[in-house]
């Protein structure tokens, strides 16, 4: 579901009566997922986006990961992809040769299969995927399963979208932002697998709508209310200097005029985190909801198998479908 004007137009479309369509009563789940067998279901996702890098086999790299990230936040395992591409024909034939070069090592690592795609002549290069998987619907994971008590776990750092932004400013330079490409370009397959082995609550994958409009969607979902700790917040360096000059994506002032209304203390939040909790991701953690009971060992795992395990709140029995930062 978008934000704003679309979320309208998307409600008027035609509801689908189908028993085997899980995700038709779930809000706001990363991808659809339509079960086949007693114990096999399809999980689906699309995904694609302009170039926020500048070398091509490396947004290749970012876009797959991105668009395969639906998938395993919801506890799949991705199958066989199909890419999509739209590409000017003023651009060197080579540059489209290296995004998919790039989308086809993510999705060799995923331990999926292209299987084909369609390519569109368009103003501006943009590329992404169609994602199929599948999922045991028993062991489904969805943004509707979060506990008061229940810790929050985010498995990469926040600030890509404003380091992007700089970078298409020429602000900064490529070599500057390693660290947030490098996890723009890591799979969240191990740490699905993590979740899925310790047992999580509930889940989402943090992308466009930030932090903040994720993690409250999955509090709407989940009917509980959400706090967020601001000393918490693990933050790519140079990020908070950049968005202090004002270099702050388009979607970050969407994010926050739909999503800003439901926290409830947004009037004593400093500007400076409004700024980290509404910049869109791309290829974002994953957003956990564990019961406290479980942290510890899901903390151990996650760290076992290179991952990130930064505990940024918890989930509370108040205000529902809200959220407050501290």
């Amino acid at each position: 579901m978008a934000p704003g004007p679309l979320a309208q137009v998307l409600r008027q479309l035609p509801t689908v009566e189908d028993k085997n369509f899980l995700t038709a009563a779930i809000p706001f789940a990363d991808a659809g997922v339509y079960q086949i067998a007693e114990d096999c279901a399809l999980v689906q996702s699309v995904d694609f986006f302009t170039p926020i890098v500048d070398d091509p086999r490396t947004f290749g790299r970012i876009a797959a990961a991105n668009a395969l990230s639906d998938i395993y936040a919801m506890g799949g395992k991705p199958l066989t992809v199909m890419n999509l591409v739209g590409f000017p024909a003023c651009l060197e034939q080579d540059i489209l040769g290296e995004f998919l070069l790039g989308g086809a090592e993510k999705v060799q690592e995923a331990g999926a299969v292209v299987v084909g795609g369609h390519t569109v002549e368009d103003d501006e290069p943009k590329f992404g995927l169609a994602v199929t998987g599948l999922v045991d619907p028993q062991k489904l994971v969805t943004t509707a399963g979060a506990k008061p008590g229940d810790v929050l776990v985010l498995t990469k750092p926040l600030g890509s979208g404003i380091l992007a932004t700089a970078l298409k400013g020429e602000v900064i330079k490529e070599e500057q932002m390693s660290e947030a490409i490098r996890d723009m370009e890591t799979l969240n397959k191990s740490a699905s697998e993590v979740m899925l082995k310790v047992g999580v609550n509930a889940c989402t994958d943090i992308t466009g709508f930030g932090l903040l409009g994720h993690a409250l969607e999955l509090a709407e979902a989940s009917q509980i209310g959400i706090e967020i700790e601001a000393a918490a917040l693990h933050i790519y360096p140079q990020v908070m200097d950049l968005a202090a000059i004002g270099l702050v994506p388009v979607g970050s002032y969407r994010n926050r005029e739909h999503y800003m209304p439901k926290v409830v203390n947004r009037e004593q939040v400093e500007v400076e985190i409004v700024d980290i909790l509404a910049d869109p991701q791309t290829s974002g953690g994953l957003l956990m909801s564990v019961s406290a009971n479980r942290l510890a060992e899901l903390t151990a795992q996650l760290e076992t198998a290179g991952c990130n395990a930064f505990h940024i709140g918890r989930v509370v029995d108040d205000h529902a479908g809200q959220m407050s930062v501290t």
